[in-house]
Formats: structure tokens, sequence, C-alpha cells
């Protein structure tokens, strides 16, 4: 039962933007109260103005994606729209690999998540 709750959709790259715009539309019709959209690259091959539409019409609160991709000046101009800085994450991998050691620990976030939850007061 999402009625009332805000949601996240996560998905690896917007192309066009249906399916997450279709899956907002559900989502909506079922009582969800904020969509917040997450994705790893945001590539709005159809422009933006789908998504200008969807956001005025309430399909969804913002849109989350990294700086892996060339961002346009419009894009980063929408309300809706948040850029995320990627740089720092793709410099550690880069780091890591030039001195021949695995990345899986960069991979790894479980104890961060885990710190942070406790640092919260939401886990024991």
């Amino acid at each position: 039962d999402v009625a009332g709750k805000d949601v996240m959709i996560i998905d690896d790259m917007i192309s066009s933007g249906e399916s997450v715009l279709e899956i907002g539309k559900k989502l909506k019709e079922q009582g969800a109260k904020r969509i917040f959209i997450f994705t790893a690259f945001g590539l709005f091959c159809n422009g933006l103005d789908v998504f200008d539409k969807a956001y005025k019409d309430g399909i969804f609160y913002r849109v989350f994606t990294t700086n892996g991709v060339y961002q346009t000046p419009e894009l980063l101009s929408r309300e809706w729209y948040v850029s995320v800085e990627l740089s720092k994450y793709a410099a550690y991998f880069i780091d890591t690999l030039n001195h021949d050691m695995s990345v899986s620990s960069l991979l790894d976030c479980s104890a961060k998540i885990d710190a942070l939850l406790k640092n919260k007061g939401l886990k024991d």
C-alpha cells in the first residue's frame, strides 16, 4: 500500500522517460504522496517537455541523476531536477585501479548505511 507515502523509483537510465513516468502515474493512481525518481544516467533523449508536463501534473516531485553524462543548462535550470555529483567516486575508482587494488570495497556501502541508520537511531 503506497497511499500517503513518499515513493522512490530507481532505474539505471532515463532515455525517453516513458517507463519511469508510467510507473509514477500508476503510483499516483494508488495514492502515493511524492515520487522521487533516481537514475545513474539521465539522457532525456526526447527532450524535457514530457517531464515538464508530468511535473506540472504532479506525477513526480524530483528527478535525481548523476553528472556522469552531459547535463544541458536547460536541464539544470528545471525546478524538478537535482544533479548528483559523481566525479569524486569516479576518481576513487580510477585511483583504486591504478594501484592494482579491488574496487569491491567501493561498491559495498552496507557498512556506511548501517552506521547512518545507527546514528539516526533507526538500528541497534
